[in-house]
């Protein structure tokens, strides 16, 4: 029995290929093969002649003590060495690659697009800042301030550039010079390697120049503006003030900032590494473009002193505070003052409550002014006439509610004329009653009530007028008399001023026009203008008006020697803001009126919030407006009056 042939096919260049795979080779010399010449594979007889049988003694004996043969492996890939030359050749090629592209990238960068990375360079240490610019004036209609910007200086060290020998001379002038600490203005000039460090601001520039004229190295100036407002003008209510960035924030100033800001400039400075600004000669990008003067229909000296009686008069009746103002017929305003009130310069001293300008953010219930409105309805709509008599008791009972005079004089007949001179309240009430509550509210409207009055201040409350159709029993004979709405100054200063202006209602204004940096004037746009009443209903008012200030009137603290003087006193209750209720006690006192009575040329509003020691309108107001009236007349040289009022019948008794 002989052992199965090996078919698998032999390689002669493959090691092993004449024994088993994985077998030893075979260190002995081999011997020369037997093959026959020509390469001819032996046939199958002849191979088996050669070997010895499995079955033979020699056979055993040589394979007795070996162990069996391992299986043979899997079929392995072959792999073959490659050329290094063509290795060499593409690696050498791929270096050359990369080479010419990091000399294209190079190229473009250091030739074709220095200036671009440059310049991107170069911003990355620059910064854009702003150049302060110089805000608008505000003054009055005569030029005269009322607020300004001044140029300033900002002084600034460059440790960089101070000399060793002047160190100590440069601190000490500085310190000497603005009053600031040693410790500070040492630590700045040696700030190294800041080359910008600012040690003082609001420097006046002729302070600057003494300092500028000893010739110290390493300091510097820039210019700046500080706003000032001249002291006690008495509008600091009106004007506002500017804060800390140079932004208007309160009255005027924040209303009109647009127009007085003016464009900032444009600077570029470098920024050093530890965050300091180094001001660039030619670094200019935006000259800065100054603001707007605004100019104001206010008289400085009527401003002035209106605001200073006021004061007096609030302090002396210990009130919670008071408003004034001063009127043209045509809706021109030439005093608004307000108290308490607050300086400018200061304001950390003040709270926000004494920013408010009271004289258009207060509000407080009308009380008799309001019995103007309720009389010019009814003759305007002829219900009556100012001699129309009527039987007018103490007291009057409207559903659940009794309505009374202020003074018991029994039951008067009087005439329209007399109801509005001794502010009737009964009175009133029965010529409202004709008039009804729909055409009341009409005219209360058109007057301006319960709207805002067109001055467009910050903090402007319009008061409340409610609709007809929710006013109950008894709002119609509280309306007529003055209770159940509210306004606030203006808006009260206004209606006198429709009555002295013939009946057409000019809106208020407080702003005359702007002026530009060539000095060009541009005045403000007119106001909305509308008629109210007739000039005859106008005419007649005035006259019962005039009578108020006459001796049978309420008012005749009003009266002003050599001029005739129109007006109306009111006082009303207080509403507590907490409960919506009365205040007990609390009472707001008030006086409206216009002179000359028969050629009106002013008008005065004053209110006085709670004061103590007397609250009834003529004897608390009243002697404010004569003497605030009196002043602005004779400030605005107003004629005294050449004719003597008409007698006009104020009771049912008189002859006509």
């Amino acid at each position: 029995m002989s052992f199965p042939r090996d078919r698998r096919p032999r390689d002669p260049k493959r090691p092993g290929a004449t024994g088993r795979s994985g077998s030893r080779p075979d260190k002995r010399p081999r011997k020369s093969s037997s093959r026959p010449a020509g390469g001819s594979r032996p046939s199958a007889n002849t191979r088996s002649a050669g070997r010895p049988t499995r079955g033979s003694g020699r056979d055993r004996e040589r394979t007795r003590g070996r162990a069996a043969p391992p299986p043979p492996p899997l079929l392995r890939r072959t792999f073959h060495k490659g050329d290094p030359h063509k290795r060499i050749k593409f690696g050498g090629v791929l270096i050359v690659v990369v080479l010419l592209l990091f000399a294209g990238r190079l190229t473009q960068i250091q030739g074709l697009d220095a200036e671009t990375y440059a310049e991107a360079a170069s911003n990355l240490r620059l910064q854009t800042i702003d150049i302060p610019t110089l805000r608008g004036q505000i003054t009055d209609v005569n030029g005269s301030p009322f607020a300004l910007s001044v140029e300033v200086r900002r002084i600034f060290v460059d440790p960089e550039e101070v000399e060793e020998d002047e160190r100590a001379q440069l601190i000490d002038e500085l310190v000497t010079r603005f009053d600031l600490d040693e410790d500070e203005v040492t630590a700045r000039v040696d700030a190294r390697p800041s080359r910008y460090q600012v040690v003082a601001t609001d420097i006046l520039p002729r302070d600057w120049a003494d300092l500028r004229g000893l010739g110290l190295s390493g300091v510097g100036a820039e210019v700046d503006y500080r706003r000032v407002y001249p002291e006690e003008t008495g509008a600091a209510d009106l004007v506002g003030f500017v804060g800390s960035e140079g932004y208007g924030l309160e009255g005027l100033e924040g209303y009109l900032d647009s127009t007085l800001a003016g464009e900032q400039g444009k600077r570029q400075v470098e920024v050093g590494s530890d965050g300091t600004q180094i001001p660039m000669a030619g670094g200019l990008v935006r000259e800065p473009v100054p603001g707007q003067d605004v100019r104001l229909t206010l008289d400085r000296d009527i401003q002035w002193y209106t605001a200073q009686v006021l004061a007096e008069r609030v302090e002396e009746l210990e009130a919670e505070g008071g408003s004034a103002i001063v009127m043209r017929p045509n809706g021109e305003i030439l005093a608004m003052a307000d108290y308490p009130t607050y300086s400018q310069d200061d304001i950390s001293d003040a709270s926000p409550a004494d920013w408010a300008n009271g004289a258009v953010h207060d509000t407080f219930e009308p009380g008799s002014t309001n019995k103007v409105i309720t009389m010019g309805a009814a003759l305007e709509e002829g219900v009556t006439t100012p001699d129309t008599v009527y039987t007018v008791p103490y007291a009057i009972q409207y559903y659940d509610q009794t309505f009374r005079n202020s003074s018991n004089r029994g039951t008067q007949r009087l005439t329209v004329n007399g109801i509005m001179a001794q502010s009737s309240n009964v009175g009133t009430i029965k010529v409202a009653d004709q008039v009804g509550a729909g055409v009341l509210h009409s005219y209360l409207e058109t007057f301006g009530l319960g709207q805002p009055t067109g001055l467009a201040l910050p903090g402007e409350e319009a008061g409340i007028l409610t609709d007809p159709e929710d006013w109950w029993g008894t709002q119609l004979p509280s309306v007529s008399i003055g209770h159940g709405l509210s306004v606030n100054a203006a808006q009260m200063a206004s209606v006198y001023a429709t009555i002295a202006n013939g009946g057409v209602r000019a809106e208020p204004r407080v702003v005359a026009g702007t002026v530009d940096s060539e000095g060009e004037f541009t005045p403000s746009e007119q106001g909305e203008r509308r008629r109210v009443l007739s000039e005859e209903t106008a005419e007649q008012l005035a006259l019962m008006l005039e009578a108020v200030t006459s001796d049978e009137g309420t008012a005749p603290q009003a009266r002003i020697d050599g001029y005739r003087v129109a007006g109306k006193t009111g006082t009303a209750n207080r509403i507590d803001p907490e409960t919506g209720r009365y205040e007990r006690g609390a009472y707001t006192a008030t006086f409206a009126g216009f002179a000359p009575a028969d050629d009106p040329e002013l008008v005065v509003q004053v209110v006085l919030h709670n004061p103590q020691e007397s609250y009834y309108g003529g004897e608390a107001a009243g002697p404010v407006f004569n003497d605030i009236m009196s002043f602005a007349l004779r400030s605005m040289r107003v004629p005294p009056t050449d004719t003597e009022p008409p007698a006009i019948r104020l009771f049912g008794d008189e002859q006509g």
